[in-house]
């Protein structure tokens, strides 16, 4: 094998051993997709950032008006609305959105 050989062929591999492919051609498409996967979560976590922010908003408006800072009634619809659209796995996701978005008490 001449090193132009060697270095494609280890280069190949390393691909396909990050990826899990047996081929090139999948390694490029998972190497590919996980791009868009990254761009995704970032998009997501910006997403989560502007609605903690929002929510502190809100919790701010309800706490100057004499009221608490979490209201259990909302929790509850947004609960529900993540599980109607995502299923049993939405709940634990929107608890997990919900105690990011709730504040420091």
């Amino acid at each position: 094998m001449t090193a132009t050989t060697t270095a494609m062929s280890t280069t190949a591999t390393t691909t396909a051993e990050k990826t899990g492919a047996r081929t090139s051609e999948a390694a490029d498409v998972i190497t590919g997709a996980r791009e868009r996967i990254d761009a995704l979560d970032d998009r997501i976590i910006g997403l989560i950032q502007e609605r903690m922010a929002v929510s502190a908003v809100i919790q701010e408006a309800r706490i100057s008006s004499g009221g608490r800072r979490v209201n259990l009634a909302r929790e509850m619809e947004v609960l529900g609305h993540y599980r109607d659209a995502l299923g049993k796995p939405g709940t634990g996701l929107a608890m997990t959105l919900l105690e990011l978005c709730r504040g420091r008490a």
